[in-house]
């Protein structure tokens, strides 16, 4: 009967730790990966035009971008590649901007380098002369040419590229232009 008593007794210990040694192994993963900090990537806030009409030569298009305050990386360059639309667009890339803020809270203006469009993708790369730290909001302000002839939904894709990245870079987000014949 001792004996089989000193049997549960030490099996119940030996479980007892094998089921505690993760929880324990976990706990200490836990504490040495406590200073690893998460990084969020840029974001696409809002896509607009100024004219939602057809044809329209004045229209701006305005991909305002947050960078986060724990982005971990500046912000160096964004693609802006158009997916959808019946029309591929084109950009003056002299009269195309960037600059801090909102479309109707501009702040301070940011030099900007406007890549002519590649043609086989529909991309347009903007590159910002001194990179964009984390914390921080931009809006790049794209001049078409005129807007589309035909009238519909256009879809953006954007994707941000930290300083001397080489690689695909991250997704940020989808913009939406609509727009509208005779209105």
């Amino acid at each position: 009967m001792k004996s089989i008593s000193r049997f549960y007794k030490t099996l119940f210990v030996v479980g007892t730790g094998l089921c505690l040694l993760p929880l324990s192994a976990i706990s200490a993963f836990a504490q040495a990966d406590s200073a690893i900090t998460i990084f969020q990537p840029p974001r696409l806030v809002a896509a607009t035009s100024t004219y939602i009409n057809t044809d329209v030569r004045e229209a701006t298009y305005y991909f305002t971008i947050e960078v986060p305050a724990n982005a971990g990386k500046p912000l160096q360059q964004v693609n802006i590649t158009q997916r959808q639309g019946l029309e591929r667009i084109r950009y003056d890339a002299q009269e195309s901007r960037a600059f801090e803020g909102t479309p109707d809270r501009k702040g301070q203006k940011l030099p900007i380098q406007l890549a002519s469009n590649d043609s086989q993708k529909n991309t347009v790369t903007v590159t910002f002369d001194q990179p964009i730290p984390p914390g921080k909001t931009v809006t790049i302000g794209l001049k078409p040419f005129r807007n589309p002839s035909y009238d519909g939904v256009y879809i953006f894709q954007l994707t941000a590229f930290a300083p001397a990245q080489q690689t695909d870079g991250q997704y940020i987000g989808t913009g939406r232009l609509q727009f509208y014949r005779g209105l």
